[in-house]
Protein backbone atom coordinates (compact mmCIF):
# COMPACT_ATOMS: atom_id res chain seq x y z
CA UNK A 1 0.00 0.00 0.00
CA UNK A 2 1.74 3.67 -0.69
CA UNK A 3 -0.05 5.37 2.20
CA UNK A 4 1.35 8.92 0.87
CA UNK A 5 -0.73 8.19 -1.77
CA UNK A 6 -3.91 6.81 -0.13
CA UNK A 7 -2.93 9.71 3.15
CA UNK A 8 -1.32 12.81 1.47
CA UNK A 9 -1.08 15.14 4.38
CA UNK A 10 1.29 12.27 5.98
CA UNK A 11 4.07 12.69 3.56
CA UNK A 12 4.97 15.70 5.21
CA UNK A 13 5.27 13.85 8.27
CA UNK A 14 6.89 10.77 7.98
CA UNK A 15 10.67 10.42 7.67
CA UNK A 16 12.05 10.01 4.28
CA UNK A 17 13.49 6.73 5.68
CA UNK A 18 9.85 5.31 6.09
CA UNK A 19 9.10 6.14 2.17
CA UNK A 20 7.75 3.51 0.07
CA UNK A 21 10.41 1.77 -1.59
CA UNK A 22 8.91 2.00 -4.80
CA UNK A 23 8.22 5.62 -4.66
CA UNK A 24 12.02 6.26 -4.51
CA UNK A 25 14.15 5.95 -8.27
CA UNK A 26 17.00 3.67 -8.68
CA UNK A 27 19.95 5.46 -9.66
CA UNK A 28 22.74 4.07 -12.16
CA UNK A 29 25.70 6.21 -12.95
CA UNK A 30 27.13 5.03 -16.24
CA UNK A 31 31.09 6.87 -15.68
CA UNK A 32 33.10 6.06 -18.64
CA UNK A 33 36.79 6.22 -18.04
CA UNK A 34 38.78 8.49 -20.63
CA UNK A 35 36.13 9.43 -23.26
CA UNK A 36 36.02 12.94 -24.99
CA UNK A 37 32.61 15.03 -25.61
CA UNK A 38 33.48 14.44 -29.68
CA UNK A 39 33.42 10.84 -29.03
CA UNK A 40 29.40 10.96 -29.08
CA UNK A 41 27.78 10.65 -31.78
CA UNK A 42 24.27 13.41 -30.21
CA UNK A 43 27.77 15.96 -29.60
CA UNK A 44 28.25 15.64 -33.13
CA UNK A 45 31.30 12.28 -32.73
CA UNK A 46 31.17 10.93 -35.84
CA UNK A 47 33.95 7.86 -34.89
CA UNK A 48 31.58 5.24 -34.86
CA UNK A 49 27.61 5.03 -34.63
CA UNK A 50 26.49 5.65 -30.73
CA UNK A 51 22.72 5.10 -31.16
CA UNK A 52 22.44 3.40 -27.85
CA UNK A 53 24.35 6.31 -26.14
CA UNK A 54 22.33 8.85 -28.12
CA UNK A 55 18.63 7.70 -27.48
CA UNK A 56 19.29 8.10 -23.93
CA UNK A 57 19.81 11.61 -24.50
CA UNK A 58 16.13 11.02 -26.97
CA UNK A 59 14.83 10.08 -23.90
CA UNK A 60 15.89 12.22 -21.38
CA UNK A 61 18.03 15.56 -21.13
CA UNK A 62 21.96 16.36 -22.69
CA UNK A 63 23.44 18.61 -20.90
CA UNK A 64 25.85 21.14 -22.89
CA UNK A 65 28.11 22.42 -19.94
CA UNK A 66 28.73 19.57 -17.77
CA UNK A 67 31.94 19.76 -16.06
CA UNK A 68 34.74 16.85 -14.51
CA UNK A 69 36.19 17.55 -11.28
CA UNK A 70 39.25 16.88 -12.66
CA UNK A 71 41.09 16.27 -16.06
CA UNK A 72 42.46 12.30 -15.00
CA UNK A 73 40.75 9.78 -13.43
CA UNK A 74 41.28 9.32 -9.53
CA UNK A 75 40.46 12.62 -8.96
CA UNK A 76 37.68 12.89 -11.02
CA UNK A 77 36.51 10.03 -9.54
CA UNK A 78 36.65 11.08 -5.66
CA UNK A 79 35.45 14.55 -6.76
CA UNK A 80 32.30 12.53 -8.33
CA UNK A 81 32.22 10.07 -4.72
CA UNK A 82 32.53 12.73 -2.36
CA UNK A 83 30.93 16.11 -4.12
CA UNK A 84 34.07 17.71 -2.89
CA UNK A 85 37.12 19.24 -5.39
CA UNK A 86 39.46 16.97 -5.31
CA UNK A 87 42.48 19.20 -3.63
CA UNK A 88 40.19 19.42 -0.84
CA UNK A 89 40.81 15.44 -0.13
CA UNK A 90 44.01 15.28 -1.07
CA UNK A 91 44.32 13.25 -4.33
CA UNK A 92 45.72 15.42 -7.51
CA UNK A 93 46.08 12.96 -9.99
CA UNK A 94 46.31 9.49 -11.11
CA UNK A 95 47.04 7.20 -8.24
CA UNK A 96 49.84 5.15 -8.33
CA UNK A 97 52.75 4.11 -6.82
CA UNK A 98 53.64 5.49 -3.25
CA UNK A 99 57.16 7.24 -4.50
CA UNK A 100 54.96 9.17 -7.60
CA UNK A 101 52.06 9.63 -5.00
CA UNK A 102 54.58 11.32 -2.92
CA UNK A 103 56.29 13.72 -6.06
CA UNK A 104 52.43 14.24 -6.88
CA UNK A 105 51.73 15.31 -3.05
CA UNK A 106 49.01 13.31 -2.84
CA UNK A 107 47.82 10.72 -0.75
CA UNK A 108 47.49 6.85 -1.60
CA UNK A 109 44.01 6.03 -1.79
CA UNK A 110 40.47 8.20 -1.01
CA UNK A 111 40.04 8.81 3.20
CA UNK A 112 36.69 6.39 3.84
CA UNK A 113 35.93 8.94 6.65
CA UNK A 114 34.84 11.36 3.72
CA UNK A 115 31.40 11.77 2.47
CA UNK A 116 30.16 9.22 -0.05
CA UNK A 117 27.27 9.18 -2.11
CA UNK A 118 26.81 5.93 -2.29
CA UNK A 119 27.41 5.94 1.67
CA UNK A 120 24.10 8.15 1.69
CA UNK A 121 22.29 5.74 -0.10
CA UNK A 122 23.11 2.37 1.65
CA UNK A 123 22.35 4.39 4.42
CA UNK A 124 18.55 5.30 3.39
CA UNK A 125 18.02 1.39 2.47
CA UNK A 126 19.28 1.12 -0.87
CA UNK A 127 20.76 -1.94 -2.08
CA UNK A 128 24.44 -0.70 -3.22
CA UNK A 129 27.34 -1.79 -5.96
CA UNK A 130 30.07 -0.35 -7.95
CA UNK A 131 30.93 -2.43 -10.94
CA UNK A 132 33.99 -1.45 -13.05
CA UNK A 133 37.43 0.81 -12.77
CA UNK A 134 37.40 2.30 -9.43
CA UNK A 135 40.93 4.03 -8.94
CA UNK A 136 40.50 5.92 -5.86
CA UNK A 137 42.94 3.43 -4.03
CA UNK A 138 44.69 0.21 -3.99
CA UNK A 139 47.31 -1.52 -6.31
CA UNK A 140 50.17 -1.48 -7.58
CA UNK A 141 52.32 -1.24 -4.05
CA UNK A 142 49.60 0.53 -2.30
CA UNK A 143 48.65 -2.46 -0.37
CA UNK A 144 46.56 -0.92 2.77
CA UNK A 145 43.59 0.84 1.08
CA UNK A 146 40.23 0.45 2.25
CA UNK A 147 38.11 -2.09 1.53
CA UNK A 148 35.80 -0.72 -1.35
CA UNK A 149 32.73 -1.80 0.97
CA UNK A 150 34.08 1.28 3.38
CA UNK A 151 32.76 3.97 0.71
CA UNK A 152 28.95 2.47 1.48
CA UNK A 153 29.07 -0.04 -1.11
CA UNK A 154 27.52 -3.42 -0.52
CA UNK A 155 29.24 -5.33 -3.25
CA UNK A 156 31.77 -5.12 -6.26
CA UNK A 157 33.47 -5.47 -9.31
CA UNK A 158 36.49 -3.82 -9.71
CA UNK A 159 39.99 -3.70 -11.90
CA UNK A 160 43.55 -3.84 -10.83
CA UNK A 161 43.41 -0.41 -9.66
CA UNK A 162 41.92 -1.57 -6.79
CA UNK A 163 41.87 -2.80 -3.39
CA UNK A 164 40.49 -6.38 -4.44
CA UNK A 165 40.45 -6.87 -8.07
CA UNK A 166 38.37 -9.81 -9.90
CA UNK A 167 40.74 -12.16 -11.12
CA UNK A 168 38.47 -12.84 -14.20
CA UNK A 169 39.99 -9.49 -15.41
CA UNK A 170 43.70 -9.08 -13.66
CA UNK A 171 45.41 -12.07 -14.60
CA UNK A 172 48.13 -9.45 -14.45
CA UNK A 173 49.04 -5.90 -12.76
CA UNK A 174 48.40 -3.82 -15.57
CA UNK A 175 44.74 -2.49 -17.23
CA UNK A 176 44.65 -6.03 -19.69
CA UNK A 177 46.19 -9.32 -20.35
CA UNK A 178 45.98 -12.23 -22.76
CA UNK A 179 45.53 -14.48 -19.66
CA UNK A 180 42.96 -12.90 -18.11
CA UNK A 181 39.74 -15.20 -18.78
CA UNK A 182 37.73 -12.37 -19.57
CA UNK A 183 39.36 -11.09 -22.46
CA UNK A 184 39.62 -7.31 -22.78
CA UNK A 185 37.32 -6.63 -25.48
CA UNK A 186 34.21 -8.43 -23.38
CA UNK A 187 34.63 -6.57 -20.25
CA UNK A 188 32.33 -4.15 -20.86
CA UNK A 189 29.91 -7.23 -21.40
CA UNK A 190 31.27 -9.02 -18.22
CA UNK A 191 30.26 -5.37 -16.29
CA UNK A 192 27.35 -5.51 -18.09
CA UNK A 193 26.52 -9.34 -16.87
CA UNK A 194 27.37 -8.65 -13.14
CA UNK A 195 25.39 -5.40 -12.66
CA UNK A 196 21.81 -7.15 -14.40
CA UNK A 197 23.08 -10.24 -12.21
CA UNK A 198 23.18 -7.75 -9.17
CA UNK A 199 19.52 -5.45 -10.21
CA UNK A 200 18.15 -8.80 -10.50
CA UNK A 201 19.19 -10.38 -7.43
CA UNK A 202 17.57 -6.84 -5.54
CA UNK A 203 13.92 -6.90 -6.92
CA UNK A 204 11.93 -5.07 -4.95
CA UNK A 205 14.89 -3.02 -3.15
CA UNK A 206 15.80 0.58 -4.69
CA UNK A 207 19.37 0.35 -5.90
CA UNK A 208 22.35 2.30 -6.13
CA UNK A 209 24.55 1.30 -8.87
CA UNK A 210 28.41 2.79 -10.09
CA UNK A 211 28.43 1.37 -14.00
CA UNK A 212 32.05 2.21 -14.76
CA UNK A 213 33.49 1.12 -17.66
CA UNK A 214 36.96 0.90 -18.58
CA UNK A 215 37.48 -0.06 -22.23
CA UNK A 216 37.93 4.02 -24.48
CA UNK A 217 41.04 3.78 -21.77
CA UNK A 218 43.90 3.11 -23.39
CA UNK A 219 45.08 0.34 -25.00
CA UNK A 220 41.87 -0.54 -27.16
CA UNK A 221 42.19 -4.01 -27.93
CA UNK A 222 39.35 -4.78 -30.33
CA UNK A 223 39.44 -8.99 -30.93
CA UNK A 224 40.46 -8.35 -34.36
CA UNK A 225 43.78 -6.79 -33.65
CA UNK A 226 44.49 -8.54 -30.11
CA UNK A 227 47.50 -10.04 -31.20
CA UNK A 228 48.40 -6.58 -32.86
CA UNK A 229 49.77 -3.94 -29.73
CA UNK A 230 51.26 -1.47 -32.48
CA UNK A 231 47.54 -0.90 -33.21
CA UNK A 232 46.07 -0.39 -30.01
CA UNK A 233 46.13 3.43 -30.06
CA UNK A 234 44.82 4.18 -33.69
CA UNK A 235 41.86 5.03 -34.60
CA UNK A 236 41.17 1.55 -36.40
CA UNK A 237 41.33 0.16 -32.63
CA UNK A 238 39.18 2.83 -31.45
CA UNK A 239 36.31 2.96 -33.38
CA UNK A 240 35.25 -1.11 -32.65
CA UNK A 241 35.79 -0.49 -29.02
CA UNK A 242 33.44 2.99 -29.15
CA UNK A 243 31.09 0.81 -31.35
CA UNK A 244 31.29 -2.07 -28.73
CA UNK A 245 30.41 -0.18 -25.77
CA UNK A 246 27.58 1.30 -26.84
CA UNK A 247 26.22 -1.62 -27.92
CA UNK A 248 26.58 -3.02 -23.99
CA UNK A 249 24.62 0.03 -22.80
CA UNK A 250 22.03 -0.69 -25.20
CA UNK A 251 21.85 -4.16 -23.50
CA UNK A 252 21.94 -2.93 -20.34
CA UNK A 253 19.20 -0.40 -20.89
CA UNK A 254 17.50 -3.03 -22.73
CA UNK A 255 17.55 -5.20 -19.50
CA UNK A 256 15.98 -2.59 -17.41
CA UNK A 257 13.01 -2.37 -20.08
CA UNK A 258 12.58 -5.90 -19.69
CA UNK A 259 12.40 -5.93 -15.90
CA UNK A 260 9.92 -3.22 -15.86
CA UNK A 261 12.70 -0.52 -14.04
CA UNK A 262 13.12 1.75 -16.80
CA UNK A 263 10.14 4.39 -15.81
CA UNK A 264 11.54 4.68 -12.12
CA UNK A 265 15.44 4.73 -12.73
CA UNK A 266 17.82 7.60 -13.09
CA UNK A 267 20.38 6.58 -15.88
CA UNK A 268 23.43 9.31 -16.00
CA UNK A 269 26.01 8.41 -18.65
CA UNK A 270 29.52 10.86 -18.65
CA UNK A 271 32.80 10.63 -18.48
CA UNK A 272 35.93 11.43 -15.83
CA UNK A 273 38.12 13.35 -18.16
CA UNK A 274 38.69 14.02 -21.64
CA UNK A 275 40.19 12.02 -24.22
CA UNK A 276 43.91 10.71 -24.89
CA UNK A 277 44.90 10.30 -28.08
CA UNK A 278 42.34 13.23 -29.31
CA UNK A 279 43.00 12.49 -32.69
CA UNK A 280 43.57 16.13 -33.27
CA UNK A 281 40.70 17.05 -31.06
CA UNK A 282 38.37 15.73 -32.81
CA UNK A 283 37.44 13.85 -29.51
CA UNK A 284 37.20 16.55 -27.34
CA UNK A 285 34.78 18.13 -30.16
CA UNK A 286 37.90 20.54 -31.40
CA UNK A 287 37.80 22.35 -27.43
CA UNK A 288 41.14 22.75 -26.82
CA UNK A 289 42.58 20.73 -24.45
CA UNK A 290 43.00 16.95 -23.39
CA UNK A 291 43.28 15.28 -20.80
CA UNK A 292 45.52 16.33 -18.32
CA UNK A 293 44.32 19.74 -19.19
CA UNK A 294 42.33 22.55 -17.56
CA UNK A 295 41.58 24.20 -20.48
CA UNK A 296 37.92 22.60 -21.83
CA UNK A 297 38.67 19.55 -23.74
CA UNK A 298 40.16 18.08 -20.59
CA UNK A 299 37.10 19.05 -18.29
CA UNK A 300 34.10 19.74 -20.26
CA UNK A 301 32.21 15.82 -20.69
CA UNK A 302 29.30 14.68 -22.03
CA UNK A 303 26.36 14.53 -19.56
CA UNK A 304 22.78 12.53 -20.24
CA UNK A 305 20.13 11.81 -17.68
CA UNK A 306 17.30 9.71 -18.38
CA UNK A 307 14.27 9.67 -16.03
CA UNK A 308 11.22 8.85 -17.76
CA UNK A 309 9.18 9.03 -14.36
CA UNK A 310 9.84 12.72 -13.50
CA UNK A 311 11.90 13.96 -16.94
CA UNK A 312 10.85 15.10 -20.58
CA UNK A 313 12.46 13.60 -23.00
CA UNK A 314 14.18 15.49 -25.83
CA UNK A 315 15.51 18.30 -23.85
CA UNK A 316 18.80 20.38 -24.24
CA UNK A 317 20.39 22.38 -21.71
CA UNK A 318 22.92 24.58 -23.27
CA UNK A 319 22.63 27.13 -20.22
CA UNK A 320 22.91 25.55 -16.50
CA UNK A 321 26.71 24.82 -15.83
CA UNK A 322 27.36 21.64 -14.01
CA UNK A 323 29.80 19.39 -12.01
CA UNK A 324 30.50 16.15 -10.68
CA UNK A 325 30.48 17.52 -7.18
CA UNK A 326 26.93 18.48 -7.70
CA UNK A 327 25.60 14.76 -8.30
CA UNK A 328 25.73 14.02 -4.40
CA UNK A 329 23.41 16.66 -3.24
CA UNK A 330 21.31 17.16 -6.58
CA UNK A 331 20.59 13.03 -6.61
CA UNK A 332 20.16 12.90 -3.26
CA UNK A 333 17.21 15.79 -3.43
CA UNK A 334 15.58 13.90 -6.22
CA UNK A 335 15.47 10.30 -4.42
CA UNK A 336 14.04 12.17 -1.36
CA UNK A 337 16.80 11.02 1.04
CA UNK A 338 19.15 12.93 3.21
CA UNK A 339 22.88 13.44 2.78
CA UNK A 340 25.23 11.88 5.34
CA UNK A 341 25.18 13.58 8.47
CA UNK A 342 27.42 16.51 8.96
CA UNK A 343 27.78 16.49 5.17
CA UNK A 344 29.00 19.74 3.91
CA UNK A 345 30.33 19.61 0.43
CA UNK A 346 31.21 21.80 -2.47
CA UNK A 347 28.40 20.42 -5.27
CA UNK A 348 25.28 22.56 -5.58
CA UNK A 349 21.51 20.82 -5.27
CA UNK A 350 20.90 21.40 -8.41
CA UNK A 351 17.69 18.46 -8.76
CA UNK A 352 15.54 20.86 -11.10
CA UNK A 353 18.29 21.85 -13.52
CA UNK A 354 18.20 17.48 -13.78
CA UNK A 355 15.02 17.38 -13.41
CA UNK A 356 14.30 19.62 -16.69
CA UNK A 357 12.72 22.15 -14.33
CA UNK A 358 14.92 24.92 -14.50
CA UNK A 359 17.94 26.28 -16.83
CA UNK A 360 19.24 28.45 -13.93
CA UNK A 361 22.69 29.62 -13.78
CA UNK A 362 25.26 28.75 -11.47
CA UNK A 363 25.25 30.34 -7.94
CA UNK A 364 28.55 29.20 -6.63
CA UNK A 365 32.58 29.23 -8.55
CA UNK A 366 34.29 25.98 -10.07
CA UNK A 367 37.87 24.99 -8.73
CA UNK A 368 40.30 22.84 -10.22
CA UNK A 369 43.88 22.25 -9.54
CA UNK A 370 46.00 19.88 -12.11
CA UNK A 371 49.83 19.96 -12.94
CA UNK A 372 51.50 21.73 -9.85
CA UNK A 373 55.07 20.19 -10.49
CA UNK A 374 57.11 18.52 -13.26
CA UNK A 375 55.90 14.92 -12.35
CA UNK A 376 52.06 15.58 -13.45
CA UNK A 377 51.41 13.84 -16.94
CA UNK A 378 50.58 16.76 -19.91
CA UNK A 379 48.88 17.08 -22.90
CA UNK A 380 51.90 16.11 -26.07
CA UNK A 381 51.29 19.33 -27.68
CA UNK A 382 51.85 22.79 -26.03
CA UNK A 383 48.79 24.67 -27.15
CA UNK A 384 47.08 22.11 -24.69
CA UNK A 385 49.09 22.31 -21.69
CA UNK A 386 47.58 24.35 -19.28
CA UNK A 387 48.71 26.58 -15.68
CA UNK A 388 47.77 24.50 -12.98
CA UNK A 389 44.46 26.30 -11.20
CA UNK A 390 41.73 27.66 -12.79
CA UNK A 391 37.96 28.55 -12.10
CA UNK A 392 35.11 29.07 -13.88
CA UNK A 393 32.56 32.06 -12.02
CA UNK A 394 29.85 32.70 -14.47
CA UNK A 395 30.38 33.64 -18.27
CA UNK A 396 34.06 33.81 -17.14
CA UNK A 397 36.95 31.43 -17.19
CA UNK A 398 40.39 31.69 -15.88
CA UNK A 399 43.66 29.51 -15.49
CA UNK A 400 46.35 30.78 -13.53
CA UNK A 401 49.26 29.09 -11.37
CA UNK A 402 49.35 28.79 -7.99
CA UNK A 403 51.89 32.15 -7.57
CA UNK A 404 50.00 34.06 -9.48
CA UNK A 405 51.92 33.74 -12.93
CA UNK A 406 50.61 33.46 -16.39
CA UNK A 407 46.52 34.21 -15.79
CA UNK A 408 44.47 33.50 -18.79
CA UNK A 409 40.87 35.03 -18.65
CA UNK A 410 38.20 33.82 -21.46
CA UNK A 411 34.67 34.27 -21.73
CA UNK A 412 32.74 30.96 -22.17
CA UNK A 413 29.86 32.52 -23.59
CA UNK A 414 31.68 34.16 -26.46
CA UNK A 415 35.05 31.61 -26.67
CA UNK A 416 34.31 28.14 -25.26
CA UNK A 417 37.17 27.28 -27.28
CA UNK A 418 39.72 29.42 -25.41
CA UNK A 419 41.15 31.04 -28.67
CA UNK A 420 40.95 34.52 -27.35
CA UNK A 421 42.62 35.35 -23.96
CA UNK A 422 40.93 38.82 -22.21
CA UNK A 423 42.89 39.02 -19.38
CA UNK A 424 44.77 41.87 -20.19
CA UNK A 425 40.99 43.63 -20.96
CA UNK A 426 39.83 42.87 -17.60
CA UNK A 427 42.32 43.17 -14.98
CA UNK A 428 39.85 43.82 -12.30
CA UNK A 429 38.19 40.30 -12.79
CA UNK A 430 41.84 38.87 -13.39
CA UNK A 431 42.70 39.98 -9.96
CA UNK A 432 39.39 38.85 -7.88
CA UNK A 433 39.14 35.39 -9.84
CA UNK A 434 43.10 34.72 -9.46
CA UNK A 435 43.36 35.68 -5.48
CA UNK A 436 40.16 33.59 -4.59
CA UNK A 437 41.42 30.40 -6.81
CA UNK A 438 45.55 30.97 -5.37
CA UNK A 439 43.99 31.40 -1.88
CA UNK A 440 42.12 28.43 -2.35
CA UNK A 441 45.04 26.39 -3.50
CA UNK A 442 46.98 27.92 -0.69
CA UNK A 443 44.57 26.81 2.24
CA UNK A 444 44.42 23.48 0.43
CA UNK A 445 47.28 22.06 -1.03
CA UNK A 446 48.83 20.32 2.11
CA UNK A 447 46.02 18.03 2.05
CA UNK A 448 47.70 15.54 -0.20
CA UNK A 449 51.41 15.01 1.62
CA UNK A 450 51.20 12.94 4.79
CA UNK A 451 53.68 9.89 5.23
CA UNK A 452 51.35 6.89 5.17
CA UNK A 453 48.02 7.06 3.15
CA UNK A 454 45.98 8.54 4.78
Amino acid sequence: MNIRKHLPWLGALLPVAQLQADERPNVVIIYIDDMGIGDVGCYGGRFAPTPNIDRLAEDGIRFEQYYSAAPVSSPSRCGLTTGLFPLEVGINTFLHERAGNRKCEQRDYLDDSLPSMARAFQQAGYATAHIGKWHMGGGRDVDDAPPITNYGFDEYVSTYESPDPDPAITATRWIWSAKDSVKRWRRTEYFVDRSIDFIKRHKGQPFFLNFWPDDMHTPWVPESLAKKNKTWETQPAFEPVLAELDRQIGRFVKALDEMGLTENTIVIFSSDNGPAPSFKSVRAAHLRGTKNSLYEGGIRMPFIIKYPKKIKPGQVNERSVLCAVDLYPSLCAIAGIPTEKGYKGDGQNYAKVLLGKSDAKRKTDLMWDFGRNKHFASPGNPYDRSPHLAIRSGKWKLLVNGDGSDARLYDMEKDRYEKNDVAADHPKIVKKLSEKVCAWYAQNRSKGVPATGK
